[in-house]
């Protein structure tokens, strides 16, 4: 069985339920839109990345309650060089929407939303150490898997491949 083809045309999401709401609340607040084989993803601009996620956790009609995963892209050479993923899931409407944020090089951080879903707090710390991208306001943003003194961040395309000697 074929599937549909990918809709990016962000006129054609304007009325999924998340683009909507989003867009209702601050248009400047989403970059985009796309679906792929059933599954929306928005990108949301940084600055606004923590607010949007209280707005799709609280609205009556999302509730998009629980924090699935977390995870970051390096697209280096390309800038924006990182895409932080968001994958929410609405339990009590059997619903899922991915959030991206994209970061350059430069300024790699973004808010945390430990104070939205606190299951962000590990996946994180994670994409911190691995990425070296920073979650501002983190409540205790240190490295997680690799030791303390480990120097760069090991996920990132230019990291040397037998790490810094």
């Amino acid at each position: 069985m074929a599937l549909p083809p990918a809709i990016t045309d962000f006129e054609q999401l304007r009325g999924e339920a998340p683009v909507a709401r989003l867009l209702g609340w601050r248009s400047d607040a989403v970059a985009g839109a796309k679906l792929d084989r059933g599954e929306l993803s928005i990108e949301v601009r940084a600055p606004a990345l923590r607010e949007a996620g209280l707005l799709l956790r609280d609205d009556a009609d999302l509730r998009f309650n629980f924090l699935s995963d977390l995870t970051c892209v390096d697209w280096h050479p390309r800038e924006p060089r990182f895409e932080v993923v968001y994958h929410l899931l609405s339990i009590p409407r059997r619903a899922r929407v991915r959030l991206k944020v994209r970061l350059a090089e430069g300024d790699a951080g973004v808010e945390s939303v430990t104070s939205v879903w606190p299951s962000a707090n590990f996946f994180e710390r994670e994409v911190f150490d691995l990425f070296g991208v920073r979650f501002l306001g983190h409540p205790d943003l240190r490295r997680i898997m690799m030791p303390e003194d480990w120097q760069g961040h090991p996920l990132r395309k230019d990291y040397p491949v037998e790490g810094y000697r």
